[in-house]
């Protein structure tokens, strides 16, 4: 079974490349354009990891972070944030919310699967075709 994976982006372009490289590589990836409705989603998809967007309209990924970390459902899930913020500043401001990862945008297609194996290890192997 998939690994599934939450990606809340309100970027469709970034969207669907993290869906897609998620996808190729082997896991389910479930799109969340719209942050307010992240939390909900969250309960009922049940990820193995949320890739989470920082800057977010209507409510900060952080603040998201922050609910998911609340939430004693969704406590133990890992958070992946992808942001354009990359300062030093920045990302210990993003682990203090509670991120288990940061991966700065653009991203490296290498690095961000290297930190969603890091984070969902048993995921499989993409089939060779």
């Amino acid at each position: 079974m998939a690994k599934r994976v939450l990606v809340v982006e309100d970027n469709e372009l970034n969207l669907k490349l993290f869906c897609d490289l998620l996808r190729a590589h082997g896991y389910a990836a479930e799109p969340v354009r719209d942050g307010r409705e992240a939390v909900a989603r969250a309960r009922s998809f049940e990820p193995d990891l949320v890739v989470m967007d920082i800057q977010l309209p209507h409510v900060s990924g952080l603040e998201l972070i922050g609910q998911m970390k609340r939430d004693p459902h969704l406590r133990p899930v890992p958070v992946m944030a992808v942001t354009a913020y990359a300062g030093r500043d920045d990302e210990e401001r993003i682990r203090a919310a509670g991120a288990n990862a940061y991966v700065s945008k653009p991203i490296s297609v290498i690095r961000f699967i290297e930190e969603v194996r890091a984070l969902v290890p048993e995921a499989p192997e993409p089939a060779v075709a």
